[in-house]
């Protein structure tokens, strides 16, 4: 076990929010990450799915993000456009990185 934890908040966006929730989301990444955040993508879907995944170093840097005033961004974005958010948490148990030669 790598101690890293995954979340994942995902909502279905209208058609016409769509737009809002990548400027809102390159927006927030355009700012200094938060300590323990490893890796972050928003992802679209099939029907306007759309979700949120990020890497944490640990739980505790992830709780840390969650309890700050205001609530944890990526569920408060998803608000912000319209959609009713939800929220899952993994722990990771297994990693590889591929590597990537040269282009």
């Amino acid at each position: 076990m790598t101690g890293q934890v995954l979340s994942e908040v995902s909502a279905v966006v209208a058609p016409g929010r769509e737009a809002d929730l990548v400027a809102g989301y390159r927006e927030l990444v355009a700012h200094p990450l938060p300590d323990g955040l490893v890796r972050t993508e928003l992802l679209s879907g099939q029907d306007g799915h759309w979700r949120i995944q990020t890497l944490w170093r640990d739980r505790a840097a992830l709780d840390a993000v969650r309890g700050a005033p205001g609530g944890a961004p990526a569920p408060r974005l998803f608000r912000e456009v319209g959609a009713e958010p939800a929220l899952a948490v993994f722990e990771v148990e297994v990693r590889l990185v591929a590597q990537v030669g040269p282009d």
